[in-house]
């Protein structure tokens, strides 16, 4: 793929719907590894899917949680993924084999968890009502960072382009640099609205290209800041943002806002309704509304890396945004003709041959003579694209692609195996269909799966009750009861949390619902089918 080719002269901003991805469960949150050929997406029942976005296909499932996924972060390589669900685990994969490396269990519902930029055993992880922590792999250890005000811990963080600095933010409006290595303040200001009053941090998200970012804060404006001012401006500064988006017209709160793969467009997804904003950050003009169905909620937004295109979750299914793409065949040989119906073709004299006997012989110009030239067709260049402005090679072992068995409808009974009569003859002939499905790993030659090593994060006064956001789930035990125990295919509120019905299924009421999420959680199948499908199927891999 020539990506100078892919250059669209003017407009680099998807216009219009390019399909959907089912990932046969509910979807819930996605993101592209760093060049855009896989796309993670994290489901309610616990799976990861892995798009291969080039071909459109599904090129991996790993059975990642019991609870729903509520974050995914690729690293550097592509060779990791980072997860969080939404009770309180962190876990890290490698996506190559499906296995978990590492397991992290915190005390609070997880917001975020995000990969260092440049350092693969870093991993930032933003917990509900606590400080940002950051996690080292290699000794499993965990700094806490510093905040602003202890008694204010709704507090979001993210990592710069780079990882040289961590930039939180938090419920008054107060964002604070550290630098990653020492966790040391290095700059702050605070945002405030038109008058001295401050608004609330929802989000902070880096451009790939560029040292701009964007703050989400409660008062529906998207503030772009350079982050280069940020720091000239020191402690306590007072830097002025680039551009104030908002929707004047019907003061849309955003769900998700994230940069384009060049850094040069905005897009924000509306919190009412399944909309995609689309600004240009160097004129803060609004250039395109992306509408997807009327009455579906937005969960998350994703753009591709390199290309114009975008993913947003809607109701549970990716849903893909592009340009039109408009074959022009004259582009390429000016004298090229569209025909209408088949025309007889006249072959000129001599066109067909291999040498032209009509021909005179020219003189040898420059042209000609370097004809005999040898043409370099070994080695490789580097796509600009794919590399970082402080780099000049691309990372050879990086991760792009994912292998796909390919699928046999009628496979042999074990072709590569042992033949059935060279079976060792010690009285294991007469041992039941359960020990024979034990056995089968073994013979195949499959290693067992390591059991990965989960490490307890404690935090001091972090409450232990809470519920993650993405659950909906607010008030006291009895709401809580009534929201997991309505029968599926419910209407109302509920849709806005659709997997919510599907965890469960013959639930009768409140106590039902309280029995089969107990049984769920301790991974005991309870009578009258109570554990869903999901659920069975950790039990039967061993998962958690």
């Amino acid at each position: 793929m020539n990506l100078e080719l892919l250059e669209s002269f003017g407009q680099n901003y998807p216009e219009e719907a390019d399909g959907t991805l089912d990932c046969i469960s509910m979807a819930l949150t996605c993101t592209f590894n760093r060049w855009g050929t896989l796309l993670a997406v994290g489901c309610n029942d616990g799976r990861i899917v892995i798009w291969d976005f080039l071909t459109r296909g599904i090129a991996k499932i790993i059975s990642a949680h019991i609870h729903p996924v509520c974050s995914l972060c690729w690293s550097r390589d592509g060779h990791k993924l980072a997860s969080a669900s939404t009770d309180n685990i962190v876990s890290l994969w490698d996506v190559l084999t499906g296995d978990c490396d590492q397991r992290f269990r915190f005390p609070s519902p997880i917001l975020k968890v995000q990969y260092h930029p440049r350092d693969l055993n870093r991993v930032l992880v933003c917990p509900m009502k606590s400080a940002p922590v950051l996690l080292t792999l290699s000794d499993s250890k965990h700094v806490v960072l510093p905040v602003d005000d202890d008694s204010d811990l709704n507090v979001v963080a993210a990592f710069d382009r780079r990882g040289e600095y961590i930039y939180t933010g938090n419920a008054k409006g107060k964002i604070l640099v550290l630098k990653t290595d020492t966790q040391v303040l290095v700059a702050s200001f605070r945002v405030t609205t038109g008058t001295s009053n401050t608004t609330a941090i929802k989000s902070i998200e880096f451009a790939r290209k560029g040292s701009c970012f964007l703050i989400n804060t409660a008062d529906r404006i998207i503030r772009v800041y350079d982050g280069r001012e940020i720091l000239t401006c020191g402690r306590d500064g007072e830097p002025e943002p680039m551009q104030k988006l908002q929707d004047l017209v019907n003061r849309t709160p955003w769900k998700r806002c994230c940069f384009s793969g060049d850094g040069e467009y905005i897009v924000a997804g509306s919190a009412r309704q399944h909309a995609l904003y689309i600004w240009e950050k160097s004129i803060g003009n609004l250039v395109k509304i992306l509408h997807g169905t009327r009455g579906e909620l937005l969960l998350d937004v994703a753009w591709h890396p390199v290309r114009p295109i975008i993913a947003s979750i809607s109701s549970g299914v990716v849903s893909i945004w592009a340009q039109n793409q408009v074959e022009n065949w004259s582009a390429f040989a000016p004298d090229f003709k569209e025909l209408d119906e088949n025309v007889e073709y006249e072959e000129r004299e001599s066109e067909f041959d291999i040498e032209d006997e009509d021909k005179s012989e020219p003189e040898q110009t420059g042209a000609d003579a370097a004809e005999d030239e040898e043409v370099d067709v070994t080695s490789v260049d580097p796509i600009v694209a794919f590399c970082s402005s402080d780099e000049e090679l691309e990372d050879f072992k990086a991760l792009l692609y994912l292998p796909i068995a390919p699928e046999v409808e009628d496979p042999e009974e074990n072709p590569f195996g042992p033949p059935p009569d060279s079976a060792p003859d010690d009285g294991s002939a007469h041992t039941g269909s359960g020990e024979k499905k034990q056995r089968q790993p073994s013979a195949e030659g499959a290693p067992p799966r390591k059991k990965a090593r989960t490490t307890t994060i404690e935090l001091q006064g972090v409450p232990s009750d809470e519920v993650h956001p993405l659950l909906g789930m607010k008030g006291d035990g009895k709401n809580k009861k009534k929201a997991a125990g309505r029968p599926k295919g419910s209407k109302g509120k509920d849709r806005e949390s659709p997997f919510k019905s599907k965890l469960y299924k013959g639930e009768r009421g409140g106590g039902g619902a309280a029995k089969g999420k107990e049984q769920a959680e301790t991974g005991q199948p309870g009578a009258g089918g109570l554990v869903a499908a999901p659920f069975k199927q950790h039990e039967v891999q061993g998962l958690d």
